[in-house]
This record gives C-alpha cells, structure tokens and sequence, in this order.
C-alpha cells in the first residue's frame, strides 16, 4: 500500500526542502526559455525564508518528502495572486498541481482581506502549465512581453461566490 501525498502548511523546517523542489521543477521551464537566470533558479534561502514569513505557502508532502509546494497572497485590491507552483517532475501529471491550486484558493479565501479574483502568470511556452490553470477555470486576460524569446500570460479566475445556506 502507498502513502499518501498531504497538503499542508509550510514551516520554517520545509525552506531548504521547498528550495531544492523549485530548482529541480524550474529546469525545465529555464531549458524551454534558454534562460537559466530566471528566479526560481536563483533564489536565494534567506530570500525563500522572507516569502515563508510574508505569504501563504503550502506543501504537498509524500512522507517526510516535500514534493509540492505553491505560494500567494491577497492584495489590497482583493486580488489572490499565485506563484511558484511547483510539483516534483515525477509526481505529474498525477493531479497533484490541481490539488495544491485548489488548496491555495480555499485558503485565500480565508485571508483578513476579502478576494474577487485570483491570478497568476505564466510563460507563453509553458503549454502543460497553460493546460492545468485553463483546467481549473483561469481564463487568459493578458500577455506582457518581457523578452524576445518570453512573454507571460496573464490567467484570472474570479472567486466563486458561497453557496447559500439552505433555508
């Protein structure tokens, strides 16, 4: 019988972990852009430990084994931005993004601020990740060129509003 993959908080324990995951899933995006500067792959630990401190962070833990992990927060807007959503190369395509999307969302949901929408980015090449947000209900609103060889997509999902309590 295998084990369960469980999705939780981050802690202060899981950093170097969370650290590791994300340059292993970004490899493969850097080789799709020919660009291996992009951040994930050069974030620093003490940057990564800020981000843990400032931000909602979760993990998809396989044991003791980080093997996902995304990140947000509400802005004062009320938009839920999302990033770094990372899954351990031989854990996809299994459902697990989706799950951690989904996780993140709920508990954004519950941040002090209220939320209207959520969004994220996106390179224009990465068809997978396109695939998984399009999957989830984000919608295209914008693409931003940053390079020649990269533009990001802009995704938003508005924030489904609470069913109403039977009467």
């Amino acid at each position: 019988m295998g084990m369960s993959v469980i999705i939780s908080p981050a802690t202060e324990q899981d950093t170097e972990q969370i650290l590791k995951l994300q340059y292993l899933g970004y490899q493969s995006e850097a080789e799709l852009y020919g660009d291996w500067s992009i951040e994930p792959l050069t974030q620093t630990l003490e940057n990564l430990r800020e981000e843990l401190a400032g931000r909602h962070v979760l993990v998809a833990r396989l044991g003791d084994e980080v093997v996902g992990a995304v990140r947000g927060w509400v802005e004062e807007d009320g938009v839920g931005r999302i990033s770094r959503l990372v899954v351990h190369p031989r854990m996809q395509r299994h459902g697990l993004g989706g799950r951690l999307l989904q996780a993140l969302e709920e508990l954004l949901r519950q941040d002090e601020r209220p939320v209207h929408s959520f969004q994220l980015l996106s390179g224009h090449r990465s068809l997978g990740n396109l695939r998984l947000y399009a999957s989830q209900g984000y919608r295209q609103t914008a693409v931003h060129p940053v390079t020649r060889r990269l533009s990001f997509v802009t995704l938003e999902k508005p924030v489904e509003a609470p069913l109403a309590a039977a009467v």
